[in-house]
């Protein structure tokens, strides 16, 4: 018997609410919480299973990083099935934590000792409902601490443990668990020392002080290994875990990927060829394609697909394989470890023409306005973009930094040949710096001693976290920290000349040195409906609009109603590894950033207030 429970956003499923993450829901009345059950729950409870669902999406250079074969979104339920009948299939998620707390009497068990309806997932406490004379149910609630590990596992809080029972209370618990009359946590006084667990049976007494300390469990139980989300999916562990409170933001991080489509992986043919794809990137001698489509007109799938782009495009067999070795050899020369130096290139290059409609990627590129010519290099409209993010795994306690670590738990038991995704569409400006006074700039010791103190920081962050031989994936340089908080700047200034919240805008940084020199940013919609498509974003990359707009946010910054606070690097959190700094002048929405609002300082932008240069657009400042 199934309990649905709610709905959740697309989005959401491959960002805060992915596999693995606790999601809390309403059911008839009662809370009820849940972890995200694993991808091969999404074959056996939404099928059809695997590629063949018609839920596809694909991106051929986010397909080939991340070695699969295409993307699910998560799946929609239709209004009606194939014959009318309502559409059953529903994603799963499983009870998590299964103690539960009575908030009437405080007493916590597990739920399987809670009184419960058939059918329903809400569980209730039938003493204190007794006392309601039947009006209403008591209805118990999750509890409020969880334990977790480094290597995403999670498990129940050791509530026995902790309490400290007496031998033969013990004893006597564990020969028959359901004759316990359970535990009562109680708030007698504010704050976790007030915060009291006992056990009425044999009177022992701890309070929840200390309980996220470190050092209380160097000494206490070790991870199981415990992987709910996933079916029979349980592994030794034996590391160090910790206490979390069940909604606290350190217990999921998802680790995602994104790539924008562009040429040529972004034309209709590329849309046109679909599951033939895979098939063709398995070739080992590309001089075999013709042989390939004429033996693929006697597969019926196959011939259909063939068939249809030869008539489409009118071509012979021989000029459609043609297209398809040029495809290929650029294919077998993509980057995977890096994917935005493509990205980069489409902007800063002249467009050139193409015989194949593109689809997903149109831009226009302005000519650079004089009163900004010193500092910008590049102005280009992105009038049309898709974006597709898949998630590939998560973390827990500590953000995701390498995509590749083992802190990275998985989203299935075994490796499959899809991930879970979404594709968002929109528009958006983006700006290139100029390369040759952005060179003069970031070589100045005072910038260099400025940005070097991030990065020790967090370079040595990353060493406590990963070991000595550990090496962050991103080298924070000052043409990064420059870039980064110039997109801040500007997403709070096109707030308010284009009319979008702070939330539907999203940041893109290209930065980066040696043979793939990147020096620019994109600030583009990225919203799943068609809000992100209505074109007042891309209009204020017009000539004779940025200028205004890039002046008025380099001005909106130089003072921040938390100086001298904020300019003097007092407001800052160090585990930013950020400067000058706050909520009053740069700090974005967690979903705007693409760095957890790290790695920024405005006075690389607008300069400490002394007149030395330091700031990238000072001199624009003193102009104005």
């Amino acid at each position: 018997m199934k309990n649905e429970l709610q709905e959740l956003r697309r989005s959401a499923v491959v960002s805060t609410f992915g596999p693995g993450s606790v999601v809390d829901f309403r059911a008839g009345g009662g809370a009820v919480s849940g972890i995200a059950a694993g991808l091969e729950e999404w074959d056996r409870s939404f099928p059809p299973a695997g590629l063949a669902h018609p839920q596809l999406i694909r991106e051929t250079r986010l397909q080939k990083k991340l070695g699969v074969k295409g993307f699910r979104t998560p799946p929609v339920a239709l209004e009606r099935g194939m014959e009318g009948d309502p559409d059953t299939r529903r994603l799963v998620a499983v009870r998590f934590p299964k103690w539960l707390q009575c908030p009437s009497c405080d007493m916590i068990k597990p739920e399987r000792r809670w009184k419960n309806d058939p059918g329903k997932a809400y569980r209730y406490c039938p003493t204190c409902t007794e006392t309601t004379h039947g009006d209403s149910k008591v209805f118990v609630i999750p509890v409020r601490f969880v334990m977790a590990c480094k290597h995403g596992h999670v498990d129940e809080f050791p509530w026995d443990w902790w309490v400290g029972h007496r031998p033969e209370c013990l004893v006597a618990k564990r020969e028959n668990p359901d004759r316990h009359p359970g535990l009562v946590l109680r708030s007698e006084r504010p704050g976790l020392a007030g915060l009291i667990l006992s056990c009425p049976k044999c009177g022992a007494r701890r309070s929840m002080d200390g309980v996220f300390s470190k050092k209380t469990w160097e000494r206490g139980p070790k991870c199981h290994g415990y992987r709910p989300w996933l079916a029979d999916g349980d592994e030794s562990c034996g590391k160090e875990q910790y206490a979390v409170q069940r909604g606290a933001s350190n217990l999921y991080f998802a680790v995602t990927e994104s790539a924008l489509s562009i040429p040529p992986w972004s034309d209709t043919l590329q849309e046109d060829l679909g599951d033939l794809w895979s098939d063709l990137t398995d070739l080992d001698d590309l001089s075999t394609l013709e042989n390939y489509i004429h033996h693929g007109l006697s597969n019926p799938f196959v011939r259909s697909k063939l068939e249809s782009i030869l008539k489409e495009r009118e071509l012979s067999p021989g000029q459609l394989a043609e297209a398809i070795r040029a495809r290929l050899t650029s294919y077998g020369q993509l980057r995977t470890d890096d994917l935005r130096p493509a990205e980069y290139r489409q902007f800063v290059t002249e467009p050139g023409r193409s015989r194949t409609l593109d689809i997903d990627f149109e831009t226009r590129r302005e000519s650079v306005a004089t009163e900004i010519v010193p500092w910008i290099s590049r102005v280009v409209r992105a009038v049309r973009l898709r974006e597709v993010r898949a998630i590939k795994g998560f973390t827990r306690i500590n953000p995701p930094g390498d995509p590749d670590s083992p802190e990275v738990a998985r989203l299935s038991k075994e490796p499959l040949e899809w991930l879970p995704a979404i594709e968002v569409r929109g528009e958006g400006i983006f700006l290139a710096l100029n390369e040759d006074r952005l060179s003069s700039w970031e070589n100045r010791p005072d910038v260099m001693a400025r940005v070097s103190q991030c990065e020790t920081r967090h370079q040595a962050d990353w060493k406590e976290r990963y070991g000595e031989d550990g090496k962050p994936p991103q080298t924070i340089s000052p043409r990064y920290m420059l870039c980064h908080t110039l997109a801040h700047a500007l997403m709070r200034q096109l707030t308010l000349e284009c009319g979008y919240s702070s939330a539907s805008l999203q940041e893109r940084i290209y930065a980066g040195t040696g043979e793939e020199q990147m020096a620019g940013l994109l600030i583009y919609t990225a919203t799943t409906d068609s809000d992100g498509t209505l074109g007042g974003l891309e209009r204020q990359g017009k000539s004779g609009r940025i200028a205004g707009i890039l002046q008025r946010a380099i001005d909106a910054i130089e003072w921040c109603s938390s100086d001298p606070l904020c300019i003097t690097d007092m407001m800052g959190a160090e585990k930013s590894y950020s400067h000058s700094v706050c909520h009053s002048c740069c700090l974005a929405p967690e979903t705007a950033c693409e760095a957890f609002n790290s790695f920024l300082d405005r006075a690389l932008l607008t300069g400490d207030g002394t007149n030395s240069g330091l700031g990238y657009f000072e001199e624009m400042l003193r102009r104005s």
